[in-house]
């Protein structure tokens, strides 16, 4: 712009401009009309040329101060006089095209930078969008990558456990050996101690036998099965037993009447399990033993079978049994109008518990007990109103849980001086005062009512001493 101006000033254009108007205004009366236009037309191109100049210096200094720089002064001063000033068509036109072309230029800049600015706000969003999204990637890839190394991380946690759950069922495999080893060393080192009426016969060190190549799931299973089967032995003498005390008390008021009522229904409810457990492994043995083939023994296979399919178990006429068993046991007596079957919820868990306890290695078993019995203090526990000086036992509240021939789980039983005679003498005179129960009347045999429980011992517990107790100890019932 200052070179421009510098131009227009060295060209003198201006200067000249006034001396050509100083001498038409002297000259015009002298001149003629064509003179005087002549003249005219001279200095208008003259002055169109100078506007020119001056026109393009203008552009050139509003493009100098920015898009809005002397927008104003062009509207207030530059607008107006144009359009005073060149109002007529042939004067007007070039100016009025320049500036059209001024305010569309003008206004195409505003919209450039309208457009500018909307695009670079949307870039902006764009990238602030696109920084979010490589965030996001970032973490989860991370998220990835974590679940990757714990995805490695539990295969291979898993791996392990596997080593270590077989190295665990090997320690407690090993740990129960030790452990009926070493039970089967105190229950011979307490009878050396105590005078004991049971002959002393000879055992093998190790409870258990010998371990086939590739056990089965019997006694892979067998350590847990132990803990939770005397676990639940426990359970049922301090809950189930308890529950059905209470609700035999709301009928009979004999506290011992009751007791002895439920010791028997435990007694039988293992005789009759065990005799179930002995019909239903003859059964499977038949079975299997046309198709048997591989690195178990049939026994095996046969005990494997069992612990899967328990459920087969016919729990139900265990009960019926045991009922039957109990209506014509001559040591307990009932109301007519009431019925054993009111407790069979306790001879139901019973009898399972007592069926399961037959799957171990060694099984389990209770122990016998006989009224008049020297009490041991290793086999019972005094009831609380026991004479804790009486040596025999008059009654049994629960029976002890045996392992071959150690005590696992003492039993309770009852202690009193000179009670035990006199209850004998009262127990001759005294009969049932009910009818015998109807199941026993289509299925039991005419020698079972003629002789209550006639019937052979437990095989657990054939070839010792209790065998001979025990028939001693029927024939007793029967004299009565």
């Amino acid at each position: 712009m200052a070179d421009s101006l510098r131009r227009l000033i060295n060209n003198e254009s201006c200067r000249i401009l006034q001396e050509k108007l100083e001498n038409w205004y002297k000259d015009y009366h002298i001149n003629s009309c064509d003179q005087n236009l002549n003249r005219c037309c001279e200095i208008i191109e003259m002055n169109s040329m100078i506007q020119g100049q001056l026109f393009t210096i203008l552009n050139q200094t509003a493009r100098e101060g920015g898009h809005y720089a002397g927008v104003e002064t062009i509207k207030s001063r530059l607008l107006p006089w144009l359009g005073t000033c060149f109002s007529s068509t042939t004067s007007g036109r070039p100016f009025e095209t320049s500036l059209s072309l001024i305010q569309e230029s003008i206004e195409k800049e505003r919209q450039l930078r309208e457009f500018a600015s909307t695009r670079k706000h949307e870039i902006q969003q764009l990238e602030k969008e696109l920084n979010s999204t490589h965030l996001q990637l970032n973490l989860v890839q991370q998220d990835l990558k974590a679940s990757q190394a714990q995805e490695e991380s539990a295969l291979r946690n898993l791996d392990r456990l596997n080593d270590y759950e077989q190295q665990v069922q090997i320690l407690k495999d090993e740990i129960t050996i030790l452990g009926a080893q070493k039970s089967v060393l105190h229950s011979r080192l307490a009878r050396s101690r105590s005078p004991s009426p049971r002959p002393c016969r000879s055992r093998s060190p190790s409870p258990l036998p010998l371990r086939s190549c590739s056990p089965g799931r019997a006694r892979l299973t067998n350590a847990a099965r132990h803990a939770h089967l005397v676990a639940r032995f426990s359970d049922i003498y301090a809950q189930e037993r308890l529950d059905a005390q209470t609700l035999l008390r709301t009928y009979i008021d004999d506290l011992e009447i009751v007791q002895r009522i439920i010791y028997v229904a435990a007694v039988e409810s293992f005789h009759a399990a065990k005799m179930a457990f002995r019909q239903f492994k003859m059964r499977v043995r038949k079975t299997l033993s046309l198709t048997h083939s591989g690195p178990e023994s049939l026994e095996d296979t046969v005990l494997d079978y069992i612990v899967r399919h328990e459920d087969l178990y016919d729990v139900q006429a265990s009960v019926n049994e045991v009922i039957r068993a109990m209506n014509i046991n001559p040591k307990i007596s009932f109301p007519p109008e009431v019925d054993f079957i009111m407790i069979s919820s306790l001879i139901r868990e019973l009898c399972r518990v007592a069926f399961s306890m037959q799957t171990l290695v060694p099984p389990l078993d209770i122990a016998f007990g006989a009224d008049g019995e020297l009490f041991n203090e290793s086999k019972y526990r005094r009831s609380y109103d026991s004479d804790f000086t009486a040596p025999l036992v008059v009654y049994h509240v629960w029976p002890a849980l045996m392992e071959n021939d150690s005590i696992i789980v003492k039993g309770e039983a009852v202690s009193k001086r000179g009670a035990l005679w006199s209850r004998r003498s009262r127990s001759k005179s005294r009969s049932r005062s009910r009818s015998m129960s109807p199941i026993l009347s289509h299925s039991a045999s005419p020698s079972r009512t003629l002789l209550p429980r006639s019937r052979s011992p437990s095989p657990i517990r054939s070839g010792s001493p209790s065998k001979w107790a025990y028939s001693v100890h029927n024939a007793s019932w029967f004299s009565h």
